[in-house]
């Protein structure tokens, strides 16, 4: 590979591949036990708020096995839906761990949603009952998408209820999710969307200024609920009504200004999670939830499988 002219693997290129749920699973699960055990280093996300509604982040990590570093760059700009860009814009440059030398540059948006519903689908496997078959979605983007296709990777989906902020994207997302055969309901508030719902996914855009407007105590006895949006749209005094609640990192958390949740509501982090320090789901009618900022490994993780698969390495 010559260090000058590191490939960039495409969106196009990433959805090519053929990667699966099953597979990223796996990839994270290793990574989170290789950092368990001192061999894979996952260092807390930078981020710059310049208060103009723009939120700048940068993530690290890197591993002994698969031997590679991948650091991600992200920007997010509501303003750019009015000059015909993204939201969220991003990159990940991933190097040999061992040496330095860039690798590939593989495209940031398709790793940011592929990792973070497989960070989802790590915390389903142990919190999420195995029967889940309705899934409720409070956001109709491309987190959302991304999380219908890994939740139906893994589980009997048969339903979907949701809502977003306009009705567009809403409409969108379940007319596609209609086509591939799926009963949809539209829904204008959360109460409705999570009425039922075995599992709820939560993917509001990012703003401090949000109002929340999700009470935990609507949901149904057994429910998972994914938050990917950093608890911003959940109403805090509501969240004791989860049963379990477990976040990504809590080294990490520990060094953000504000908290996801209220400490003494966190039971614990994925690490634990996977490997064995903290158990998951206990019975049928628990209520939990993972919690999440992102996590680095997830972007190593993705970058790793699109690379070792373009690559045949």
């Amino acid at each position: 590979m010559n260090p000058e002219t590191p490939p960039y693997l495409s969106r196009a290129t990433c959805e090519s591949l053929g990667i699966t749920t099953g597979e990223v699973i796996d990839m994270m699960e290793a990574l989170i036990r290789g950092a368990a055990a001192g061999r894979v280093w996952n260092a807390p996300k930078a981020v710059v708020m310049p208060g103009d509604g723009r939120y700048l982040m940068a993530t690290l990590c890197a591993a002994d096995d698969p031997p590679y570093m991948a650091v991600k760059s992200l920007g997010l700009n509501p303003e750019n839906a009015s000059r015909g860009l993204p939201q969220i814009n991003a990159v990940v440059a991933l190097h040999d761990a061992r040496t330095g030398v860039p690798v590939a540059f593989v495209e940031g948006n398709w790793v940011t949603e592929v990792r973070t519903a497989g960070l989802s689908a790590v915390a389903a496997r142990y919190l999420a009952r195995a029967e889940s078959r309705t899934i409720g979605f409070i956001g109709c983007g491309a987190q959302a998408r991304s999380h219908l296709d890994a939740f139906r990777q893994m589980f009997g989906i048969t339903a979907v209820r949701a809502m977003g902020r306009g009705t567009a994207n809403r409409d969108r997302f379940l007319a596609d999710a209609e086509a591939t055969g799926l009963s949809v309901t539209a829904c204008d508030d959360a109460r409705s969307v999570v009425k039922g719902a075995d599992i709820v996914v939560t993917s509001v855009t990012l703003s401090y200024d949000t109002e929340p407007f999700i009470d935990a105590a609507w949901l149904e006895p057994g429910v998972f609920a994914a938050v990917t949006d950093l608890g911003i749209p959940w109403i805090d005094e509501s969240m004791n009504a989860f049963d379990r609640i477990v976040i990504d990192d809590l080294q990490q958390e520990e060094k953000m200004e504000k908290p996801l949740v209220a400490r003494e509501l966190i039971d614990g982090d994925i690490t634990a999670l996977v490997d064995g320090g903290l158990a998951g789901r206990a019975d049928d009618e628990q209520r939990t939830a993972f919690v999440f900022r992102g996590l680095a490994l997830g972007d190593l993780a993705l970058a790793a499988l699109a690379w070792q698969r373009y690559s045949g390495s």
